[in-house]
């Protein structure tokens, strides 16, 4: 990570919350670090590592809203131009999220080729870089220093659940606590309705899907050439769950924990709660828990709703 990257000793974990309350097992603890923005992580390592030349051009990518809000505000630190292609159907408080830091958004179809095309045509135009939101070898150090951190305050952890997208975040957290503790259990939480990484692993190659149905937007991306590789290989499993169950999860993560949290960032917990994470023989020995509750962008006014369903 670049020494003037202001990531160390801003987004550091300063709590870790802790319950058993939930849980399937009366040996089973959950673990909650609350390390402030995770995707800013990634974000902010990439924007850093650029040389002042390659910063002065400026920097665009593409995302739903976590990684975009992120990136802005890793520009914004930088004083660097950033350009935000931003799909029609992104979460109203993600966009404005991305608008607070003053940045150009760039709207594009609900699709990932739509998606990458506009982010091109944005580069041809302004010679800006591109800082892919999950498939950079930068974003993903950055994201690796969650589990560091986490394993540096709770070395008892045996298993960590993230969820998993266009597999960034989970990539580097993998490839940080098996460097610290080959034995550590690394679980992909992912919905249903967007599936691609659990056919993927199963499949043994990269699997798309031609449209994806999930409550959890901030899941509906698919791996790439450098993170698919690492989940193929680091990953323990991908356990997969309803929305319904994310619903509950985040119910819990208001009543419980007290922590606002979105539906991508809520399914680590419900895997836990899951059937297929408690009835499988696999898992029973898992014991200490560190779960990444990744995203806390919500729609209230969705969020009500989606409570009342």
């Amino acid at each position: 990570m670049a020494e003037r990257c202001p990531l160390r000793g801003t987004n550091r974990c300063s709590m870790v919350y802790t319950t058993e309350e939930g849980t399937s097992s009366p040996s089973m603890v959950l673990l909650f670090p609350c390390f402030g923005v995770f995707k800013f992580r990634g974000a902010c390592n990439a924007v850093y590592s650029l040389s002042d030349d390659q910063a002065a051009k400026g920097v665009v990518t593409h995302s739903s809203g976590n990684h975009a809000a992120a990136l802005s505000l890793a520009a914004k630190q930088r004083g660097i131009p950033a350009y935000i292609v931003v799909p029609k159907n992104a979460p109203k408080c993600k966009v404005e999220s991305v608008m607070r830091c003053g940045d150009q958004i760039i709207w594009s179809e609900p699709n990932m080729p739509s998606r990458e095309s506009v982010a091109a045509k944005v580069m041809q135009e302004t010679g800006t870089l591109l800082l892919h939101p999950h498939n950079d070898s930068r974003i993903i150090s950055g994201q690796g220093t969650i589990s560091l951190e986490l394993l540096e305050q709770v070395p008892q952890i045996d298993t960590i659940i993230a969820p998993i997208s266009g597999g960034g975040l989970i990539s580097g957290v993998a490839l940080a606590a098996k460097s610290l503790n080959p034995a550590i259990r690394v679980i992909a939480a992912e919905p249903t309705g967007a599936n691609d990484a659990a056919q993927s692993k199963a499949a043994g190659k990269i699997i798309t899907l031609p449209e994806t149905n999930t409550i959890a937007d901030g899941l509906e991306a698919f791996l790439g050439d450098l993170t698919w590789p690492i989940v193929r290989d680091l990953v323990d499993d991908v356990i997969t769950v309803e929305d319904s169950e994310i619903v509950k999860a985040m119910k819990l993560s208001y009543e419980i924990l007290k922590i606002t949290v979105e539906p991508s960032g809520a399914i680590g917990l419900a895997v836990v709660l899951s059937d297929s994470f408690n009835q499988n023989p696999a898992w029973k020995s898992c014991n200490n828990i560190g779960i990444i509750l990744s995203g806390g962008n919500v729609d209230l006014g969705l969020l009500w709703n989606s409570f009342e369903e």
